[in-house]
C-alpha cells in the first residue's frame, strides 16, 4: 500500500425532497434550528447535502446529494439551470410590474430579467415566474424592489424536477430517468 492513494467508495444518493416552511438548508445550525437534513435522515448513512438554497420560509422542490459533480453543475451559473416559482403577494401586481420583471430590474447586485412571468389564475396577486439566476433571494428581492411584500415563496420546479406527488416536508430518491435527465443537462 505504501505510496498509493486509497480512494473510498461512496455510493451515490439523490433525494428529491419537497422542503417544508421553517426549514433551513444548512448541514448544521449552530443555532439548533430545524435542518432539511433533518427530514431525511433515515434515507441514508452517507453524509448529504442540499443542491441550491432556499431560504427558511421558501417552500418546494429541492434536491439533496452526495455528488459533488452533480451539485456544480445545478448550482453553477454557466448552466443556467431551470427554477419556476409560485410567488403570493400581498397585493395585486399591476402588468405594468409584470412587465418589468420581465424586461428585468437593476437590483444592488446587477441586472436581472425573469426568463418568463405570469398571472396564475385569477387572482393578480399569485404569480408564476421562471428564472435561472441562483443568486440569494432573488424572487423576494424582485418584488420587494417594486412595492411588493412576498406572503409565500414555492419552488414548483428545479432543473425540471416538480414536487407533484409529493406532500410538503416528503422526499423520495430520484428515478432513474429523472437522474439520466439530470447529468445529460448542459
Amino acid at each position: 500500500l505504501k505510496g498509493k492513494v486509497l480512494k473510498l467508495q461512496v455510493t451515490p444518493v439523490y433525494i428529491l425532497l419537497n422542503k417544508p416552511k421553517d426549514y433551513i438548508c444548512t448541514a448544521n445550525d449552530p443555532e439548533g434550528r430545524k435542518t432539511v437534513l433533518d427530514i431525511i435522515k433515515n434515507a441514508t448513512t452517507q453524509r448529504m447535502f442540499p443542491v441550491g438554497r432556499l431560504d427558511r420560509n421558501t417552500t418546494g422542490v429541492l434536491i439533496l446529494t452526495n455528488d459533488g459533480d452533480l451539485a456544480q453543475k445545478l448550482t453553477h451559473p454557466s448552466y443556467e439551470i431551470k427554477k419556476i416559482y409560485e410567488v403570493t403577494l400581498d397585493k395585486p401586481v399591476t402588468k405594468a410590474d409584470l412587465e418589468a420583471i420581465a424586461a428585468g430590474v437593476t437590483l444592488e447586485d446587477g441586472f436581472i430579467a425573469a426568463d418568463a412571468v405570469s398571472y396564475v389564475g385569477a387572482a393578480k396577486n399569485v404569480i408564476g415566474i421562471e428564472i435561472h439566476s441562483g443568486r440569494n433571494r432573488i424572487v423576494r428581492r424582485i418584488f420587494e424592489h417594486l412595492g411588493y411584500k412576498v406572503n409565500k415563496l414555492d419552488r414548483v420546479i428545479f432543473a425540471e424536477l416538480t414536487k407533484r406527488n409529493l406532500p410538503r416536508g416528503r422526499w423520495r430518491e430520484l428515478t432513474n430517468l429523472e437522474l439520466t435527465n439530470l447529468q445529460m443537462m448542459k
